[in-house]
């Protein structure tokens, strides 16, 4: 005799031990309670934008109803990537997000940005190139100021380190030739490429972009330490100095 199946509604129970089918929860609980099956039944392409922030925010608010916070998230800050990328004083503006909230929102971004960054690792730079590029994309566009970053290799162009050199006004981050070679000698790097974000979303370089790309690369070879490339990271696009033929 064939075994039957266990029933469709009491499969679904089993995600709260010791409830049968008629015992479902209702309100708030229960919409978790589904939001929660179909992101494991059916994975997060189920789940739209508002959907995906409000999971985030009721683990991190489990007193709150979280879907007028979700959308009043999205109505501030446009989109998902928008809300998750920006900075949490921002986020804590809104009303009901508060430190937890703002906590949980940012987790999820340096969680996904610290999966990113193990795969550019993971290979030399220089052949996961749309890794790499995608990687300062996803830490860079939603910045709301300039920030300097250098990314230190080694002799086989493998990820050594990955800093913040410099945070900056909205046009402008500071960086000193000097200082970069100084620290390709303490982590003893052979090579970097450079990068900073416009928050203004236009990749384009400034003469200032161009002359000190010119005189940190002039300092670098100096000591032997190569300057693969400058990228700039916009809104939607980057630029890459090396194929714009201004270095």
């Amino acid at each position: 005799m064939t075994k039957s199946s266990k029933p469709a509604a009491l499969a679904d129970a089993a995600f709260l031990p010791g409830l049968l089918p008629d015992e479902s929860p209702v309100g708030a609980e229960g919409h978790r309670m589904r939001m929660r099956q179909r992101l494991l039944k059916a994975g997060p392409d189920s789940l739209a934008d508002h959907e995906m922030l409000e999971m985030i925010l009721f683990i991190a608010l489990p007193r709150r109803d979280t879907k007028p916070l979700a959308r009043a998230l999205l109505a501030r800050f446009r989109t998902y990537g928008g809300v998750i990328g920006a900075p949490a004083r921002e986020l804590m503006t809104v009303d009901g997000v508060g430190e937890a909230g703002a906590a949980a929102l940012k987790l999820v971004q340096a969680s996904a940005l610290r999966m990113m960054r193990e795969e550019v690792a993971s290979a030399p730079v220089l052949t996961s190139w749309d890794r790499l590029t995608d990687y300062l994309t996803a830490s860079m566009q939603h910045e709301r100021t300039e920030h300097f970053r250098i990314l230190f290799l080694d002799g086989r162009n493998k990820l050594i380190a990955d800093e913040v050199q410099g945070h900056g006004t909205i046009n402008h981050a500071p960086a000193y030739p000097r200082e970069v070679v100084r620290r390709c000698l303490e982590l003893h790097a052979t090579a970097v490429i450079l990068a900073h974000n416009h928050p203004s979303g236009e990749p384009n370089p400034s003469r200032e972009d161009v002359a000190l790309t010119a005189d940190i690369a002039r300092a670098a070879a100096t000591m032997g330490i190569t300057v693969h490339d400058h990228i700039i990271v916009g809104k939607s696009r980057w630029l890459s100095f090396r194929a714009e033929k201004l270095l």
